[in-house]
Formats: C-alpha cells, structure tokens, sequence
C-alpha cells in the first residue's frame, strides 16, 4: 500500500513524541458545544505515518446507501477498550489527554478509532458520533491527525456558518460538551492535489 506522502519541513525529526498540552486553545461554538486545538501537539507526524500505514491491517468497509451498497471511501481500523494500540505513542496520547481532560469528561480515553484519508477522493460526510452515549449526554472526542493537511469543518445540525480547521503533521482537535449532537463534522472530497492522511480518534467508553 503506497503512502505517497510528501513531509513536512515544520516535522523533519525521526523521534516521534508528544508535546505539553497547556498550549490548547478552545473556541466556544453554540449550544454548549466547543473544540480545542493544539496544532503540532505530536513530533515526528511522518515517521509515525509511515508505521501506522504498514503496522494497521486497514480494512474497506461497503454500506446500505438507499437502494444500493457503496464503498466507504476512506480506510478504517478500529481498536476495542481491550485492543493494544497499533504503536505504543498512541496509547500515551491516550493516557495524556485522559488526564488533561479528568475533570471534566470524569472518565478515561477507552478506544480508537482509524481512517486512512488516502487522496483527495476519500471523505466523510456530514455527521455527529451519535451511536452510543453521544446522543444524549455531554462527551468528547479527541482526533489526532498525521499525514498531509485536510479540512475538518464543523456546523450546527440543521445547517448554518461551518467552521473550519486544516489538521495534519500531528495537529490534534478535541470536540467537546454538546458538540457531537448539536453539531456535524465532515471531512469533504476535494479535486485539489492532496497527500494522504490519517486520523487518530478516541473516544471514552459507548462513544462511536
């Protein structure tokens, strides 16, 4: 499975490593939703790109779309509470944001959750992480991003002004509160030349 990613000259270190997280910074959005941004939280973005596309065994999915079965287009990889994390940086972001987020989630970071964005053609469309307690309780969902930059956009349900975030190289996004059900997030097709990339997201327990 070719990578074909073009790195970062802001990530041009082997050592893969995570940075503080006091630098995160939190936009309110509506309805007591929020996100936080920390960009470059993780060092080394690349090198850890390049084990995860080889180390993940990454799967297509097919879904029900009305009257016919379509391809996913991205690749996923997921991994239970009882899963050992595919590198071990990952479960130490894990613990790191468990613990910077204590008192406010009151629980741990317990799965994770893959997708491999491998050119512009892959997307996701407009949704919430509903299934589980996301609909109906206060949450988070914390995304880790490596591989070359892609939009993540963010607006109320219903339709309204999209917020927008380029996240890549090790950037991390949070989404708290209301966010996943009084807000959408996607990542949307583009025609433009991009790299692939891949998304890190955890969640707390019954999140998906």
């Amino acid at each position: 499975m070719g990578a074909g990613l073009q790195g970062s000259l802001f990530d041009a270190v082997d050592e893969v490593g995570l940075g503080p997280l006091s630098g995160i910074r939190r936009t309110e959005l509506t309805q007591g939703a929020w996100v936080d941004v920390l960009p470059g939280w993780l060092s080394g973005a690349d090198t850890l790109f390049s084990r995860l596309v080889s180390a993940v065994p990454w799967y297509a999915e097919r879904r029900q779309m009305y009257d016919r079965v379509v391809d996913v287009p991205r690749l996923l990889c997921f991994y239970s509470e009882r899963d050992v994390l595919p590198d071990p940086v990952l479960e130490r972001a894990r613990v790191a944001l468990g613990e910077h987020y204590a008192q406010e989630l009151r629980e741990p970071f317990c799965t994770a959750g893959l997708c491999y964005y491998r050119d512009g053609r892959d997307s996701v469309a407009w949704h919430g992480d509903s299934f589980g307690r996301g609909a109906t309780e206060d949450t988070m969902v914390a995304i880790l991003s490596i591989g070359a930059p892609r939009a993540l956009l963010l607006r109320p349900k219903g339709g309204g002004d999209i917020v927008r975030h380029s996240l890549g190289h090790g950037d991390l996004l949070v989404m708290g509160g209301s966010c996943q059900r009084t807000w959408d997030h996607a990542v949307p097709k583009t025609n433009k030349p991009v790299g692939p990339r891949i998304s890190i997201q955890f969640r707390p327990h019954n999140v998906r």
